[in-house]
């Protein structure tokens, strides 16, 4: 495995870069953007690092669009919503269109109200504290507030999978 040396120098040129980079990419998905900024760190010419990253998106060793669909799996399994997986996708510095056919095929509502029957149950609040609790918590989760409002006051009869 490479390290970074102490004093920070830049060391990595030719097929020392690829391979740290294919070393890179085997571990984990990353964006084009990520992986150019994490060869930046150790290559000396910045140009061979684009191109670099160019030939390994080439040949579909590196793909935006896998670390897009990685993204939306992982981050729906956490319970997390449309504006959070695409909040998620720009800090990847991801294009968010490689997904949108996805993210509108997803039930979300049914999403939501999953997440809000694992957090506090089938009951409809009626306290306004208990509802805006609910209502920050799945806000936070990255819902829409038009999901929120239905999904908190559906009853457990009136909910169809």
């Amino acid at each position: 495995m490479l390290y970074r040396k102490k004093n920070s120098e830049k060391t990595l040129t030719g097929s020392r870069l690829k391979s740290y980079a294919y070393a890179l990419l085997c571990r984990k998905e990353y964006s084009k953007s990520e992986l150019i900024e994490k060869l930046l760190q150790y290559a000396i010419d910045p140009n061979e690092v684009n191109e670099v990253v160019e030939q390994l998106t080439e040949y579909g060793y590196q793909s935006d669009q896998r670390v897009a669909e990685q993204t939306l799996r992982s981050q729906r399994f956490q319970g997390k919503g449309p504006q959070r997986i695409k909040q998620k996708l720009l800090q990847k510095s991801v294009n968010s269109s490689y997904i949108e056919e996805q993210l509108q095929e997803i039930d979300w509502t049914a999403e939501a109200y999953q997440l809000k029957v694992r957090k506090f149950g089938t009951d409809i609040e009626k306290d306004a504290k208990k509802r805006a609790k609910q209502i920050r918590f799945l806000q936070y989760r990255g819902y829409d507030l038009d999901i929120i409002f239905k999904v908190i006051d559906i009853k457990e009869d009136d909910y169809i999978p």
